[in-house]
């Protein structure tokens, strides 16, 4: 069965997503350091996925970067591979190799699941990845916390379950002070 793997970009030491337009965006976005990794071993771990599942939200903005930006370490990945997006609004999905899942969240995750072994990138938004907690779906955690105390942005753990313990795989400290942090939920 594959594993549900939630991949956290951009995470502030104080529990924060960088929200676009917030000084911890620009912090983000605005030094070359600080961008999305090019790392092998992640771009590898994106390469390999069976799938990648988003919400609309999420579809929407990364489908246009990705579109545009082709020289992106991960649009040659994402704009090749399977992505399923989970909405119950969306009608179209003009991005390549893209399907809408708009039943039941957990029997259209079950479904992917099936099949095989490897694994399933969740990309977000936070809605998703919210819902795929409370219906404990979510296997793994893969987080990048940055050096930074933002003090405004969203905060990914609200409204969820009030008791769901992770069990820490890794932790890898990057030169620039960018923790990554892989959990593991116990099963």
């Amino acid at each position: 069965m594959r594993k549900l793997i939630a991949t956290v970009f951009n995470y502030s030491l104080d529990g924060l997503l960088a929200d676009e337009g917030t000084e911890f965006w620009k912090f983000c976005f605005g030094l070359p350091e600080n961008r999305e990794p090019d790392d092998r071993a992640h771009l590898d771990f994106l390469q390999s996925a069976y799938a990648h599942i988003m919400g609309r939200t999420a579809y929407e903005g990364i489908a246009g970067a990705m579109t545009t930006s082709t020289d992106h370490p991960f649009a040659g990945i994402l704009n090749a591979g399977r992505k399923v997006v989970f909405s119950r609004t969306l009608k179209t999905a003009d991005w390549a190799n893209t399907t809408i899942a708009a039943g039941d969240t957990r029997e259209e995750v079950d479904k992917l699941r099936l099949g095989g072994d490897g694994h399933i990138v969740v990309w977000g938004g936070v809605g998703l990845w919210r819902s795929l907690m409370r219906l404990d779906l979510i296997d793994e955690f893969q987080v990048s916390m940055f050096p930074y105390v933002a003090g405004e942005g969203t905060r990914l753990f609200d409204g969820v379950p009030k008791s769901y313990q992770l069990d820490l795989v890794s932790s890898t400290a990057s030169g620039n002070g960018i923790v990554y942090l892989e959990y593991r939920r116990p099963r």
